[in-house]
């Protein structure tokens, strides 16, 4: 079993302030035993062009020195770490580090760019799969949840559990909003019948949830919207129950896969 935490919170284009938020939810999350604890999209610097004009607003050095103090917590704390940033490593990438005790980060960027990410960002090229607590995770960011490729690709990869990073907010209240998204969410639980996680940022107005789905697209857990606030829950693969089974055989059918791996 692994404890995991989800910390929604109010993103903005401080480095500092935005540190602020994520240093105190670690040590709560801490508190908690947690193992895991997943941060918005874009966390650590703010979304361009909504809390910066645009990717090159964004402070390079502010950004390193925040992800070396990230390390120390997580190397302090023995607890994994994702957080999305801005970076530039010859180009601008929407990012999402993971961080991880004693070991050196790994990262996925985000592939699906559209209007405002094409217009600051290139294309990732990592799969998003990564080992935590002995568990596969599997890692998206934001739009990507409008394709079912994505996560597709997770399915073949045999993820556990798959996380979907946020920072999908509106200048006015939209629940319609929100539901679509998650609607999104819950089909992609059930078709690739595998858990989610999800979080987003929250101010303006929180237009994404920061919940957990079963493999079956039950939201078992959800935080309030437009409000911060750390999610926790034990996480554990589960034995499939009859419609679980059936759609991972037709599934592993479909895409001519070994149904025993």
């Amino acid at each position: 079993m692994m404890k995991v935490a989800a910390y929604q919170f109010g993103v903005t284009g401080d480095i500092r302030q935005n540190m602020v938020e994520m240093e105190d939810a670690i040590r709560r999350a801490t508190a908690q035993q947690a193992q895991l604890i997943v941060f918005p999209e874009c966390a650590l610097t703010g979304y361009t062009p909504r809390d910066l004009p645009d990717s090159r607003a964004v402070d390079a050095e502010a950004v390193a020195q925040a992800l070396t103090r990230l390390q120390e917590l997580s190397d302090a704390n023995e607890i994994h770490i994702l957080v999305g940033t801005i970076v530039f490593d010859g180009a601008y990438r929407n990012r999402t580090y993971c961080i991880a005790p004693g070991t050196p980060m790994t990262w996925y960027d985000k592939r699906a760019l559209y209007g405002w990410d094409s217009d600051n960002f290139t294309e990732g090229e990592q799969d998003g799969v990564f080992t935590i607590g002995g568990y596969r995770i599997g890692l998206r960011i934001c739009f990507e949840v409008r394709f079912p490729e994505y996560f597709r690709e997770l399915y073949l990869a045999g993820t556990d559990l798959d996380i979907v990073l946020f920072n999908d907010v509106a200048d006015a209240d939209d629940i319609g909003r929100y539901q679509m998204i998650r609607s999104h969410l819950i089909t992609r639980a059930a078709e690739n019948v595998t858990p989610f996680l999800t979080v987003d940022a929250t101010a303006p107005y929180q237009t994404a949830p920061t919940c957990v789905i079963d493999a079956s697209g039950r939201v078992v857990s959800e935080l309030k919207r437009n409000e911060a606030g750390l999610l926790l829950f034990d996480f554990e693969k589960q034995e499939l129950n009859f419609g679980e089974i059936g759609r991972k055989k037709v599934s592993d059918r479909l895409l001519g896969i070994d149904p025993d791996r």
